[in-house]
């Protein structure tokens, strides 16, 4: 099994924004301006190298936000891991409990 490498990974996801961006018929310049960053971002990001805010704007400009469900699904907590936060719940303070029949202090 051969492994990518983060860097070859994140150049083949620049590779397929700079795909959608053209199967769209827009500019950098376009998708910068609907983005709301510079056009040397889109390049950037096209090349792979971009910070996750930015990742997800242009994708918004390019109509992809649908595609991060299949890119990350949303992991549901294992058993192990709830049994572990359950443990460190808070418990109540609720003061001294007192059995059935033992008197109240006289004041």
């Amino acid at each position: 099994m051969v492994k990518i490498t983060a860097s070859a990974m994140a150049e083949e996801i620049g590779e397929r924004l700079r795909q959608a961006r053209l199967n769209q018929d827009l500019t950098q310049a376009d998708v910068a301006v609907l983005a709301g960053v510079a056009r040397k971002t889109v390049l950037n990001a096209e090349k792979g190298k971009v910070q996750l805010d930015i990742l997800i704007a242009i994708m918004g400009t390019l109509d992809l936000t649908d595609q991060l469900d299949l890119f990350l699904p949303k992991q549901a907590i294992s058993p192990l891991q709830l049994a572990k936060l359950q443990g460190k719940k808070r418990q109540r303070a609720s003061g001294q409990h007192r059995s059935p029949g033992e008197d109240t202090p006289e004041w």
